[in-house]
């Protein structure tokens, strides 16, 4: 037995509406320019047990941290 499904047309958005999409859409744009990506890096375990303590001690995320170390190693121009 086979089903079929259509799908219609989808459907303008209402004048009104259009602007509030394009709003919308300018923002992701917006916030889409500083998206994170992820890194993965190998680093020794010993290296990796003195991040998380540290960090723990300090009550702050290891990838925070490390984030802010790049950041200050590789300016923004």
């Amino acid at each position: 037995m086979s089903k079929k499904v259509t799908f219609g047309v989808k459907p303008e958005p209402a004048r009104a509406d259009a602007a509030k999409v394009a709003k919308v859409d300018e923002w992701v744009n917006i916030r889409d320019q500083d998206a994170m990506k992820r890194l993965t890096i190998d680093v020794p375990a010993s290296l990796h047990a003195r991040i998380k303590s540290q960090c723990a001690l300090r009550g702050v995320k290891m990838a925070d941290e490390v984030r802010e170390l790049l950041e200050k190693q590789f300016p923004k121009s």
